[in-house]
């Protein structure tokens, strides 16, 4: 870039980190967590999912974005992919726009590991009394974290040629419809900023961290005014042809705000099916 506009490197370091600061400045016009006072319309307008999942929130998952460290921190960096990554925490509404982001952890972490100290930290995650969100196997199951049914078909590719036969698959194929938006958020960040997708990263963790943050908030800019439906096109194409992945290890924390939670899956589901089969 400065071969081609003429300037030092150091020039335009200095304006890059300038322009990353302020659209960091901007978090907290764009980035907003739910207060769950009103129910997101792709809910109160579906009779698919209303009023079942009328106190849902949002969905709750994690990605992994590459970056740049030490030979020696390698190897706590290096979790799922071949390279060293970061564990990216997001939360996103159901119109596909980020409402909390927790970038930096190791690619090692796990998604309960990380939501145990969203919950907890200064700026922390906030779940209103009631509320809940959608969130796949590897978190644990609690009042405000809806898991699916375990060892029952969940993923939409899975529901295209047999319709759900019993209230879990039922429950599974509505949760998984909705929860598909944090996937499609995911899909479409990286595909509109390639410094955060598969490409070698040149910059050190804490700064990568914040260049994941900067883009969070530039595509919830980006979706009110250009969603990139050739984007959000090829997301959906690539999500309908993966396979089902395997569910991960789930860490249950509190015994009475598991069963909580249980029960109001099992309640929803009930529910569900009673509509369903009438």
């Amino acid at each position: 870039m400065s071969y081609f506009y003429r300037r030092s490197g150091e020039t335009v370091s200095r304006h890059f980190h300038r322009v990353l600061r302020a659209v960091i400045a901007l978090e907290d016009q764009f980035l907003q967590q739910p207060t769950g006072e009103q129910v997101p319309p792709e809910i109160l307008n579906s009779a698919r999912f209303y009023p079942y999942f009328k106190d849902c929130v949002g969905a709750i998952d994690g990605t992994h974005v590459r970056v740049k460290v030490p030979n020696i921190d390698a190897a706590k960096y290096r979790g799922r992919k071949e390279h060293p990554t970061q564990n990216v925490l997001a939360t996103c509404s159901l119109n596909m726009r980020f409402t909390y982001v927790l970038p930096g952890w190791e690619g090692t972490a796990s998604d309960s590991r990380i939501i145990k100290n969203a919950l907890t930290r200064e700026d922390k995650l906030i779940i209103s009394n009631g509320k809940y969100y959608l969130v796949d196997a590897g978190f644990m199951l609690r009042r405000g974290l809806l898991t699916p049914y375990r060892n029952v078909r969940y993923h939409l590719k899975e529901y295209s040629s047999q319709q759900p036969q019993n209230f879990r698959e039922l429950f599974n194929l509505g949760h998984s419809s909705l929860r598909n938006a944090i996937e499609r958020a995911f899909g479409v960040l990286k595909k509109r900023f390639p410094i955060i997708g598969d490409t070698q990263p040149t910059y050190s963790v804490e700064i990568q961290s914040q260049i994941v943050l900067a883009c969070c908030i530039l595509h919830n800019f980006l979706m009110e005014f250009d969603p990139g439906l050739e984007y959000i096109n090829e997301v959906d194409e690539e999500l309908a042809s993966q396979s089902p992945s395997k569910e991960e290890s789930r860490d249950i924390s509190a015994e009475k705000d598991h069963a909580q939670g249980e029960g109001l899956r099992n309640e929803i589901a009930m529910q569900m099916w009673n509509d369903y089969i009438l």
